[in-house]
């Protein structure tokens, strides 16, 4: 993974010795430090546990080692994008045509948590909040099912979410102007980007250029500045339906 016991100790929350005992089969470890460790390397917790031979079989169906570890026109589809960029909206619309669920990460997060969002951030944290996002998208994604993904808009910089977003999902970025993005939340009856904020369209335009490398990793790009949800979703459609088609034929 390209990084030192010490910094999967610290990402983890454990301690090195601890990591240096794990690795040397020592450690007795809970199920949920087992979790951290395999959310910070990106893996199923199962695969810290399998034995060779299953190993072997995931690498080869470069899955997560179940039945239905998803390729080509199967895999998931994630949507990557801020708030305000159409993902719930145009979502919704793209799962009803594939046929598929549709999830958003936000809601399996607080039913997980047993709060809602604004007391998961208020009483613990965000980082609270990125160690249950990575968590439920890994048990997600760990069904081999196909879905249509709707993460939260900071997913990427939650390095083992994203990841695992990567390695499982066509990808999707739903990407709108700054001024679109605000003027859907605000629309939507929501005032969090206004509240207590002296330059909240200037702390946008910052954080949406921050983002856009990350988001420009995607596997397609999708503008919904101008156009109708249906439209944007019906595009959305032939284009995953293309790339799915492509990447079955690769056997991928």
């Amino acid at each position: 993974m390209g990084i030192t016991a010490k910094e999967l100790a610290d990402r983890a929350g454990l301690s090195p010795r601890f990591i240096s005992q794990l690795e040397n089969g020592q450690a007795n470890i809970a199920i949920g430090r087992l979790d951290s460790v395999a959310r910070v390397l990106g893996m199923d917790p199962g695969e810290l546990i399998a034995d060779r031979q299953w190993l072997a079989m995931v690498a080869k169906s470069g899955g997560s080692g179940g039945e239905g570890a998803a390729s080509g026109r199967e895999r998931p589809v994630a949507l990557l994008g801020m708030r305000g960029a159409g993902k719930s909206t145009i979502g919704r619309l793209l799962a009803d045509a594939l046929r598929w669920p549709f999830v958003e990460v936000d809601e399996a997060v607080t039913e997980f948590a047993g709060l809602d969002l604004a007391q998961i951030f208020t009483v613990h944290g965000e980082d609270y909040y990125r160690r249950l996002e990575a968590l439920c998208i890994g048990e997600l994604l760990g069904r081999g099912q196909p879905m249509v993904l709707a993460p939260s808009g900071g997913v990427v910089r939650n390095s083992p979410a994203f990841a695992l977003i990567r390695q499982r999902c066509m990808t999707v970025w739903l990407r709108a102007t700054p001024e679109e993005h605000m003027n859907r939340v605000l629309g939507q009856g929501d005032e969090r980007p206004m509240a207590a904020r002296e330059r909240p369209m200037e702390e946008l335009r910052a954080m949406l250029a921050e983002r856009e490398p990350l988001y420009g990793q995607a596997d397609l790009v999708l503008d919904t500045s101008e156009g109708s949800p249906d439209a944007a979703a019906g595009e959305l459609l032939v284009a995953v339906e293309a790339l799915g088609e492509e990447l079955r034929r690769l056997g991928g």
